[in-house]
């Protein structure tokens, strides 16, 4: 290992270096200043946030081949600490009001970004699946946290069997891919498929799509989507907010990797699988998604819904042309992604009492009660409905418009047309908030941590819906460079 790997690994090294000393911590401080171990928490992610700013972009693999830290990777992390840091921001007193404030709550997450973070920067199919598995197993344990009520164990143990499974075809489509071409990394699979794509036996194609089911259940695209409804219902809500963000934006990075870099030469294979992921994802997400009372089941069907969008980003990848404006728009719409979901779920999680999940008809008359709560809500339905002058309506225009120039006008005028269907349920939420009179009195429990990260999350919406190159400038165009 030289100081080159040392000074990539800087991020991952903080993320694990504060994830074990709040794990330590946690043995010699009391459960009421437990407070302290958030704020650590939140202080390594500002801090791995920083070193991934200022460390510069290594052009050659790293880890003889295994990772690799460049304009990828480096945007990559910045949305895995944004998501985690956001997430532990909303976690702050739903974790004590549900009786649920322990120390290795937050070491689990940062554990899980780890891995996330790994996932981004791997050089090598097996570095993907331990990057896969470190993401998984603190997820499958975070489900599990409200170990008092059965949703929330039905929910880690579907999670879990799933999950292995998954991981299970993953591992066994590596092997295939292995014995078809002799190796695992990245960058020797794209030079070898580029020089004879035509004598590739049937082997490797099992291989891709093996490896395409693990990642589409990762990402929960349909028809692997099965355990999302459940374990987003069933789990802490913060902890939900926070696989919601962070496990997808990690499988779509691993797509990236994979199937826009490794597969480019078997693209005319793999774009039609995805196409039709897509295609399902989007349909059934938002037909879906249109019946739902309960709050996180609905936001569990937009997020599988959002996933068939990005699908349609990753499809768009088959031309090596525009692979930089692609997954420049797959970056842009995890962004803003991003700061929707967490910014929903945090509402949710203001409004949730103990062991309660909520249904519509409990935000009925929030607008009166509590207006900037409401205004805020609001604003992130419009934005996941894709509508202006929120950043979600240029989140989709993007990806659109890059399927259009990639040739894939069917993909692009589906995805405008679920977009439509999706209108409606998320501004049913709206007219609850707004138009229904409140039933019965609610407790809103204004933390103030809580409330800055859902601000945050608000702000973000609107600044990149009014002035998009905020972010665009940030994402390069030629962010995906061939060897």
């Amino acid at each position: 290992m030289t100081s080159l790997d040392l000074t990539a690994l800087l991020p991952a090294i903080i993320v694990t270096g504060t994830a074990l000393f709040v794990l330590l911590l946690d043995l010699f401080i009391r459960s009421e200043q437990r407070q302290w171990l958030l704020w650590m928490s939140l202080m390594g992610i500002v801090a791995a946030g920083v070193a991934n700013g200022l460390i510069p972009v290594q052009g050659a693999p790293l880890l003889q081949g295994m990772m690799r830290f460049d304009e990828i990777s480096k945007a990559f992390n910045f949305l895995f600490l944004l998501g985690c840091g956001l997430a532990l921001m909303l976690s702050a007193d739903y974790l004590v009001r549900q009786g649920i404030a322990r120390g290795e709550y937050y070491a689990l997450v940062l554990l899980s970004t780890l891995g996330a973070m790994l996932m981004a920067s791997s050089a090598d199919l097996l570095m993907i699946f331990l990057g896969l598995e470190t993401l998984s197993i603190p997820l499958y344990i975070l489900a599990t946290f409200l170990r008092h009520q059965t949703n929330s164990q039905e929910a880690g143990l579907k999670y879990f069997l799933l999950g292995a499974f998954s991981s299970a075809l993953f591992l066994y489509g590596i092997a295939l891919v292995y014995g078809a071409t002799g190796t695992t990394q990245l960058d020797t699979l794209f030079t070898i498929l580029s020089e004879s794509i035509e004598g590739e036996p049937l082997l490797l194609y099992a291989g891709v799509g093996l490896l395409l089911v693990g990642l589409a259940f990762k990402a929960a695209a349909v028809p692997f989507h099965t355990w999302a409804p459940d374990v987003y219902e069933g789990s802490p809500t913060s902890a939900t907010a926070f696989m919601a963000v962070v496990a997808k934006a990690a499988a779509f990075a691993a797509l990236l990797r994979v199937f826009a870099f490794a597969f480019l030469a078997l693209s005319s294979s793999w774009m039609f699988l995805m196409g039709i992921l897509a295609v399902l994802t989007m349909v059934l997400g938002n037909v879906v998604a249109v019946v739902q009372l309960n709050l996180k089941r609905l936001l569990a069907y937009s997020s599988i819904a959002h996933a068939g969008y990005l699908l349609i980003a990753v499809a768009s990848t088959q031309n090596a042309m525009l692979l930089g404006p692609a997954t420049s728009s797959l970056l842009f719409y995890l962004l803003i992604y991003t700061f929707t979901t967490l910014g929903a779920f945090g509402v949710v999680i203001l409004a949730e009492s103990k062991g309660e999940n909520l249904s519509l008809t409990d935000l009925s008359g929030l607008a009166t009660r509590h207006p900037w709560v409401a205004a805020a809500m609001a604003i992130f339905m419009i934005s996941l409905a894709g509508l202006p002058p929120t950043a979600g309506f240029f989140a989709k225009f993007y990806v659109f418009s890059t399927a259009i120039q990639a040739g894939e006008l069917g993909l692009a005028l589906l995805g405008v047309l679920t977009s439509v269907i999706s209108v409606y349920y998320y501004l049913r939420v709206v007219y609850y908030i707004y138009m229904r009179p409140t039933a019965v009195e609610r407790p809103v429990y204004l933390s103030p941590l809580t409330v800055l990260g859902i601000a945050l999350a608000a702000i973000g919406v609107l600044a990149l819906g009014i002035y998009p190159p905020l972010a665009l400038s940030w994402i390069p165009q030629t962010l995906f460079v061939l060897p």
